[in-house]
């Protein structure tokens, strides 16, 4: 959501506690934003190239104490945004994907807080 909001103003990379294939659920909502996710490949905290960051932000307790440890010799800004794990919620795929819908979401506000879009000039 960030590479579409600002994409060619903050360079931005993912990564999660482990490499795990892309979750059907996350791909459907973000492709009701327009946003096409299905072709991404995880990548955990270890394989990262490149470690030049100003900031790391985290959504569960696990990955911010992976991004205490990785930018523990850095001068890198960190923000924990705890958000819900919509992998836990069971039910019918319409009461899970309103789970995920509800992560996106709040994601989207934290984003567009965060890094509110520049005006045009």
């Amino acid at each position: 959501m960030l590479r579409q909001l600002h994409p060619r103003r903050i360079y931005v990379d993912s990564v999660g506690v482990r490499e795990a294939p892309v979750d059907p659920f996350a791909v459907a909502v973000m492709a009701e934003l327009g946003i096409d996710i299905a072709a991404h490949e995880a990548k955990s905290f270890a394989g990262l190239e490149d470690t030049s960051f100003d900031l790391v932000v985290s959504l569960s307790p696990e990955a911010q104490h992976a991004a205490v440890e990785l930018t523990r010799t850095m001068a890198c800004e960190l923000e924990f945004w705890p958000m819900h794990d919509p992998t836990a919620v069971e039910g019918s795929r319409e009461e899970r994907l309103a789970a995920y819908r509800v992560l996106r979401d709040h994601l989207r506000a934290r984003i567009l807080e965060r890094f509110p879009p520049r005006e045009a000039l």
